[in-house]
């Protein structure tokens, strides 16, 4: 059974007299495991559907099962809850809290869902570590690189044990060099078990990805898969 099962989704943005189909009759699965990249023109849909998976938006027409939930009519609040519990969410600005060391930042989804603190910074101590950022934990954001920052974000998307890692151009603020060394690390996640949803414009960071959905008109136009 597929992890994301997207049947038939559509949303609509109603723009004064006129609507606006981001997404028109869309139909997508990705089992657990998988590798995504999910590519597109800029109007393509493809950030309103990594909205949908990653709820933070609901559609308004179709059904979204996640993990063999229907999360499509759930409230603002039940939504939060299973974003907390069931995804990560990996950003190309990173969203870190400036003022606060690596593993505050890393430890912060625990605090909403209520573990105590001494094991917050020991988990988020071992997720740092796993990240290669065990000797940064007290460092703030303003006292790393670029690519440290980025690990600290990926580290803060895994400290859940998440269903999903979603990843919004997780390279786009980062140099070459930085942007290779991130892209090893989802690898590194991806063969740990993890399900991996990555969007990006750029074909070299895509290929990074198992299989790769492209993008037109609120439509899928093709999937490549890579053997």
């Amino acid at each position: 059974m597929a992890l994301i099962d997207l049947r038939n989704i559509s949303k609509i943005y109603q723009m004064g007299s006129s609507q606006i189909n981001a997404l028109d009759d869309l139909n997508c699965q990705i089992d657990k495991g998988d590798y995504v990249a999910l590519m597109g023109p800029s109007g393509s849909g493809k950030s309103t559907l990594m909205n949908i998976i990653g709820c933070l938006d609901t559609p308004s027409k179709g059904v979204y099962s996640l993990n063999d939930t229907n999360v499509s009519d759930m409230t603002d609040d039940e939504l939060a809850s299973i974003r907390n519990i069931e995804i990560g969410f990996v950003f190309q600005s990173f969203n870190l809290l400036p003022r606060t060391s690596a593993i505050e930042n890393v430890s912060l989804p625990l605090i909403y869902a209520g573990v105590p603190k001494k094991e917050r910074l020991d988990r988020a101590k071992k997720v740092l570590e796993k990240v290669g950022l065990g000797d940064r934990t007290d460092h703030k954001p303003n006292e790393l690189s670029g690519g440290q920052r980025q690990r600290v974000a990926i580290a803060r998307a895994l400290i859940n044990n998440p269903s999903i890692v979603l990843a919004d151009e997780p390279t786009g603020n980062l140099d070459s060099k930085s942007s290779l060394e991130i892209m090893n690390l989802f690898s590194k996640i991806h063969q740990e078990g993890n399900t991996v949803v990555m969007v990006t414009h750029e074909e070299d960071i895509a290929k990074y990805a198992k299989r790769t959905i492209r993008m037109i008109d609120g439509k899928l136009a093709d999937q490549l898969i890579v053997k």
